[in-house]
């Protein structure tokens, strides 16, 4: 979390509108009892019980127990099975009387005075790299990284404030000069608090949540992960309200060991398939969840590998992992990923018509499903 140092007035910089609404926990997505938990079974350092959970890169761990990644319900069952308590102990409930996110964040702060300018200014500079490349439909985020050099997660924490601009180094300051189109650091400073005066980032900032939003969102995670944990109580992961219910597997009279599944998909813009029912069936594997279901690749978004006529089967009751394939629930419809991971254990989506890179450590869980199999024309 960052907690700037001091409350100084930088060099050259305009005054940041005192007004501005500043979330200082936003990074905290995740709250949980993990650090209490993990202590209370003897392991003051991280590090002991990582040694512990070889499954789970130790990255991604500490930032399970900083709260500031949403953990899949299958971590949570490792971590707790290690801890020798039930993976519900884990959980808080951020609505009780007692708790404050002020409180239970404390540990995870370095404990100086925090600069409101700066978080101020994180806020600032993620809207405007925002609204850059709302402006401009060729700033993807292949391209970003190609011609600035900064890598999708990085600019995902950027976008999203995770940290103040003090904290980011000098290789990231520049990038984000070039990006801007502006000399220097100071340059930049003037450049994005001129932007907010005038008015232009209005409609970036209505895009990165404040508390209450984030307070709803960590309430809604926590009980998708608390339903997992109860698979008979869960509600179907992928539920959409005007959607009509998913036809459930089809047996094959005679041959109790083949399970037909129902095809959906429909092109749609960016890449993106649609939920739309055909008249066909696939064979899942044996190895498929019961909600498993097939979708047409439509095109080959991840090249000639995966024709467009493909039918892969998607299975909702498996997390996808890094060296498979994966489906991504947007708003519109499903998007296929290759997954890979980068050096320090995130995993990362990858689609190259169109190009996309999406961090998938900071995708709702509940929207990513695995592929298991794939039916080629």
């Amino acid at each position: 979390m960052s907690m700037a140092r001091g409350n100084k007035q930088r060099d050259g910089a305009r005054p940041i509108a005192g007004d501005l609404p500043v979330d200082l926990y936003r990074c905290f997505v995740f709250p949980n009892r993990m650090r209490e938990q993990r202590r209370a079974a003897g392991h003051a350092k991280l590090l002991r019980l990582a040694a512990l959970l070889p499954e789970i890169p130790y990255i991604r761990l500490s930032k399970i127990d900083r709260g500031e990644v949403v953990p899949r319900p299958d971590e949570l069952r490792r971590i707790a099975a290690v801890l020798g308590i039930a993976p519900a102990e884990l959980l808080l409930d951020i609505d009780a009387p007692g708790f404050d996110i002020a409180r239970w964040a404390e540990p995870f702060v370095d404990g100086d005075p925090v600069d409101l300018d700066e978080e101020r200014f994180a806020v600032l500079l993620a809207a405007a790299v925002r609204a850059r490349r709302a402006g401009d439909p060729a700033l993807t985020i292949a391209a970003i990284e190609r011609d600035y050099g900064i890598p999708p997660v990085a600019l995902s924490r950027i976008e999203n404030a995770q940290k103040i601009f003090e904290r980011w180094n000098a290789a990231t300051h520049l990038a984000l000069c070039q990006l801007l189109h502006v000399p220097n650091v100071d340059e930049l400073r003037h450049h994005v608090v001129a932007l907010h005066a005038e008015g232009t980032l209005d409609g970036a900032l209505a895009g990165i949540p404040g508390s209450a939003v984030r307070h709803e969102r960590t309430r809604a995670r926590i009980a998708e992960i608390a339903a997992a944990l109860q698979p008979a109580f869960a509600e179907p992961a992928f539920a959409e309200p005007a959607a009509a219910p998913m036809p459930a597997p089809l047996p094959v009279a005679g041959a109790a060991s083949v399970r037909l599944v129902p095809v959906l998909g429909a092109p749609l813009p960016d890449g993106l398939i649609a939920d739309t029912p055909t008249p066909e069936k696939a064979e899942a594997p044996h190895a498929a969840g019961p909600r498993a279901f097939g979708l047409r690749v439509c095109r080959a978004t991840l090249g000639g590998g995966l024709p467009g006529q493909t039918v892969v089967i998607v299975d909702p009751d498996r997390f996808p992992s890094a060296g498979g394939l994966a489906a991504l629930r947007e708003e519109a419809g499903w998007r296929l990923l290759s997954v890979g991971s980068d050096r320090d254990g995130r995993m990362i989506g990858y689609s190259c018509n169109p190009e996309r890179e999406i961090p998938l450590d900071d995708c709702d869980p509940a929207r990513l499903a695995a592929l298991v199999g794939a039916i080629f024309p």
